[in-house]
């Protein structure tokens, strides 16, 4: 083969592997490192294409894949959904669907507050099989592939880290830490990493199960930590935001206003040398990751629980009283907002040209 096929190649497959990565947001946060970040462009001033209302709230964060948007209900049931708001499938749990589910080979997996973690065929809603924990589960499930096995780390109320088989649903290993585990584990290397209402940061050996890291932080962890390089970025219930060193095992940097003590309930998002993060404060803040030095701070109209979602260097992030909003990365101002009127508490997915996100009223909203 000439080297210009070659270099035709090679650029065939990254514009193509670049297209596929802004058609699909297959996992909570958009990437197993929990980025929250997509190099998708979103329109300057989104409209409302379409909309489908579910039987009760939602909390889960949707995740897309190619046409289709996936999503719990605390209706209990799991929705399939085309982008003009049609449903495809849906499926009855038998109880409320917090946890933000995951795509995989074909497959939608997610956990709910019986314990009860489904896999389900993508295109049909058929079950494929279940697996139980003792607790409910609220985070999103993450993946590693091990020589030829694909392996499923989720956190549940259990107290315990739980990795099982993708093929049959298997038990491989449980880890328990001290306490609740609420947000969803990030992957670092072979590492799953995740806090816990413990007040640590516990990073476990995938092929293990074994604790590789534990690094102890103020009080408990209610979100889920982003992983850029060796580094993991995760706030806490006392309005604490840590950059903590995963190999040296130590907080490299905390940020914290002494006179607000109110939690981040978000989760990060990262871009370049930005991470932004919304607080009950009502503010949303962007820190240098390098310093923690605040590089901007918005105040938006209520608390901020759901986690910000960065897109092609805007900042898309929903608030408690249902308001949408757009700022600029690099400087926050504000560029957009949309009032929906009802809570928005899950992260919304974002893939090229579409925003969708779900709302107290129990609807999932397209906007394009």
């Amino acid at each position: 083969m000439s080297l210009k096929k070659i270099q035709l190649l090679i650029f065939s497959i990254f514009v193509f592997s670049g297209f596929l990565s802004a058609q699909s947001w297959p996992i909570f946060r958009g990437t197993q490192q929990l980025s929250g970040a997509i190099s998708a462009s979103i329109p300057e001033k989104p409209k409302l294409l379409s909309s489908f209302q579910t039987g009760d709230d939602i909390k889960a964060s949707p995740v897309i894949s190619g046409q289709t948007i996936f999503c719990g209900s605390t209706d209990g049931t799991m929705y399939a959904i085309g982008f003009d708001g049609k449903l495809k499938w849906k499926f009855d749990s038998g109880n409320a669907i917090e946890a933000p589910a995951l795509l995989l080979n074909g497959s939608v997996l997610f956990g709910q507050l019986d314990g009860l973690f489904f896999r389900l065929d993508e295109k049909t809603g058929k079950q494929i099989w279940k697996y139980k924990t003792d607790n409910q589960i609220m985070g999103s499930a993450n993946w590693l592939k091990m020589g030829k096995q694909m392996r499923l780390f989720v956190g549940s109320y259990d107290y315990n880290l739980h990795c099982f088989g993708f093929d049959k649903g298997d038990s491989i290993w449980r880890y328990e830490s001290d306490n609740y585990i609420n947000g969803a584990p990030a992957l670092y290397g072979k590492n799953a990493v995740f806090g816990g209402c413990d007040g640590f940061v516990h990073l476990v050996n995938i092929e293990t199960g074994k604790v590789f890291k534990k690094i102890k932080l103020e009080t408990y962890v209610a979100s889920s930590p982003v992983i850029d390089g060796k580094f993991a970025y995760v706030g806490d219930y006392e309005g604490k935001f840590f950059s903590i060193d995963l190999e040296a095992g130590k907080i490299a940097w905390t940020y914290h206003e002494k006179d607000k003590n109110l939690p981040f309930i978000a989760s990060p998002a990262l871009s370049g040398n930005f991470i932004v993060i919304g607080n009950q404060d009502k503010f949303i803040y962007c820190f240098d990751k390098s310093n923690g030095k605040v590089i901007w701070k918005v105040k938006t109209s209520n608390r901020v629980e759901s986690s910000s979602v960065i897109a092609s260097g805007k900042v898309i992030t929903g608030t408690m009283d249902g308001m949408l909003y757009i700022h600029d990365l690099k400087t926050g101002t504000e560029l957009w907002k949309y009032e929906l009127g009802s809570p928005i508490i899950g992260s919304p997915a974002v893939v090229s040209g579409k925003i969708i996100v779900g709302a107290g009223d129990g609807r999932i909203y397209v906007f394009g």
